[in-house]
């Protein structure tokens, strides 16, 4: 099991918000790049960057910053967070970044994810954000009709092999994940599940390898320090 650190980017700035609320940040770093840089020098493998003003506008507004982190670190970079076009993709992965997260662009457009994993196989993600279990878009903002389970099960017929599943009601609120959400997802699906939300300290890992999750992504209690991420790395191993 992987733990992915996550490093949200607004206004060229590392935050978190409090589960999606706009309203509802705190500043941790006003440099992403060095915050990115301290969790990889505390052994992370993988680093789960979003670009929050790309996730409200539809396009990615913090590329040069996160192209930056991506060249810097030596370990692979996923982002996420208004990537909604083949050109933009194309532009993100020539920036170092290994893959991309694809979110309200999935849940609108599935042809667009047809050609994306037609064109980028393995560096493509699936990102399912769920409230009361059904898909959410655009910044979380919006509600689909779509059952998050549902929508996995047509992800994976399009051929996609990793998603990152996010309960909302739990992200940021460091509550404890939704174990029982994540488990059905786990069981449903033959895809690679990395679970997001509610994680709040090291019993939250156990629990979630216990789950099955392929992965875990870990924000405000690495922040808070309620979670170590050394500790958190060695349980995960």
């Amino acid at each position: 099991m992987i733990i992915y650190p996550a490093v949200d980017v607004k206004d060229g700035k590392c935050v978190r918000l409090v589960q999606g609320k706009f309203n509802d940040v705190t500043v941790y770093s006003d440099d992403p790049v060095e915050m990115a840089m301290k969790w990889e020098q505390k052994g992370a493998q993988y680093l789960h960057v979003i670009d929050l003003d790309g996730a409200r506008t539809g396009t990615p507004n913090n590329i040069a910053t996160i192209s930056d982190m991506a060249v810097r670190l030596g370990i692979p970079v996923q982002l996420g967070g208004g990537i909604r076009s083949i050109e933009t993709m194309e532009i993100i992965l020539c920036k170092g970044i290994q893959r991309f997260i694809l979110g309200t662009s999935a849940v609108k457009d599935p042809n667009l994810v047809k050609t994306a994993l037609k064109t980028f196989e393995n560096n493509v993600v699936i990102g399912i954000d769920a409230r009361d279990g059904r898909v959410a878009i655009e910044g979380w903002a919006k509600t689909s009709e779509f059952t998050a389970v549902g929508f996995a099960k047509k992800m994976e017929d399009l051929g996609a092999k990793t998603l990152i599943y996010t309960d909302i009601s739990k992200d940021g609120m460091l509550s404890g994940p939704n174990l029982k959400a994540m488990e059905e997802m786990v069981r449903e699906v033959d895809m690679e599940v990395i679970a997001s939300g509610g994680v709040s300290n090291i019993e939250d890992i156990k629990a979630l390898k216990n789950v099955g999750v392929a992965g875990v992504i870990v924000g405000k209690a690495l922040y808070t320090g309620d979670l170590d991420l050394e500790e958190a790395i060695k349980v995960a191993k």
